[in-house]
């Protein structure tokens, strides 16, 4: 007998465009949340956009509390939950980029509670998915969480935010190209399961993305839009399948060990899509799509290379080779590869110098 079942939790509304930040309020009101808000934010975004959600929500006769993030670790975390009970908030916004979605997604998860994510960047697929991260030592944790309730996604503050977080964002996406070959590669090796349409998902995303590479450009908000909508739709397949499957695979536990060997070198964006390069020659060899890769990622700005990381060969060299060990998830990588397989697969692609 069949006995197979899925639980898929997606956002219910996604607002996304110019000026849509003074619309949060109708979003909210359609879903019929109770309660205070509390509108999880860091500094820059507060200066930009916090004043003008704090004042439509007060036309509605609705006053919210305001708590505001320097660091994104669990201690932070707990002190929002804190900040949440002592306000008795109903629901959180997190407004501003990954750090304070993310921390706001996960003390909602960790009260039961709504969350709305009101991202003013496009540095990442976290706006939409179902997963936080969180550096704890020389480590990230990607930890599940529900997704949003909501995503409302102004293009026109999005357009104005630093550049290096938008092809952040590009680079993030384009990597989806090696998460879903690894994820595939699993499931054929190791009997992961694996979601067609999920997949399928993922990889027309970034698709799309690498087509438009060229298109993409700063100070332009038809770029954020492309790229905003770029996330959810990676967010949205990570919901689908139920875990990061479709948009992490080896080139984000590549990343992952960059953070713990060149903390705070680079963006995790740049990180995933440089290691993204190097992952595709793997998959494919050297007449694969990592050319398609590394040219998106020249197109759009991004780094391309290790030295463009603000690291040294041998320090991706060594995320590369020891990648494996971050988390039994297999990819290309396999048990580990050798250190003269990953200087040739990063010097072929000139990811080294």
């Amino acid at each position: 007998m069949f006995g197979k079942s899925k639980w898929i939790r997606l956002p219910r509304s996604i607002l996304l465009g110019h000026g849509v930040l003074d619309r949060t309020v109708e979003a909210v009101e359609e879903l019929y949340l109770d309660g205070r808000p509390l509108v999880v934010t860091s500094p820059t975004p507060k200066a930009l956009a916090g004043d003008r959600l704090v004042a439509a929500f007060e036309g509605a006769g609705i006053e919210p509390a305001v708590t505001t993030v320097e660091d994104a670790t669990f201690d932070t975390v707990e002190a929002v939950i804190e900040t949440a009970a002592s306000v008795e908030a109903g629901f959180l916004i997190g407004l501003g980029g990954g750090k304070p979605v993310d921390i706001a997604k996960m003390a909602a998860d960790h009260r039961g509670c709504g969350f709305v994510s009101v991202p003013t960047a496009a540095s990442h697929d976290g706006i939409v998915s179902g997963r936080g991260s969180v550096p704890d030592g020389d480590t990230r944790h990607s930890v599940a969480a529900d997704p949003p309730l909501a995503v409302v996604a102004d293009t026109e503050l999005i357009a104005e935010a630093p550049w290096r977080l938008t092809t952040a964002g590009c680079a993030d996406i384009v990597s989806n190209y090696t998460a879903v070959k690894d994820w595939r590669l699993a499931h054929r090796l190791k009997n992961v399961e694996y979601s067609e349409y999920a997949g399928a998902l993922s990889r027309m995303t970034a698709e799309l993305l690498v087509e438009r590479a060229d298109a993409i450009k700063r100070g332009l908000e038809e770029s954020a839009w492309v790229v905003a909508k770029a996330l959810v739709s990676s967010g949205v397949a990570m919901s689908i399948a139920g875990s990061s499957r479709p948009a992490s695979g080896a080139e984000h536990l590549i990343s992952h060990q960059l953070d713990r060997i060149a903390p705070d070198a680079a963006l995790h964006g740049h990180q995933v899509g440089v290691a993204a390069i190097v992952t595709e020659y793997l998959h494919t060899g050297e007449d694969g799509d990592w050319h398609r890769v590394r040219e998106a990622l020249s197109d759009i700005g991004a780094p391309t290379t290790a030295a463009g990381l603000g690291i040294d060969d041998e320090q991706f060299l060594e995320a590369t080779t020891s990648a494996h060990e971050i988390r039994d998830r297999y990819t290309v990588l396999g048990d580990g590869i050798e250190a003269s397989a990953a200087r040739e697969a990063a010097t072929v692609t000139g990811v080294l110098g």
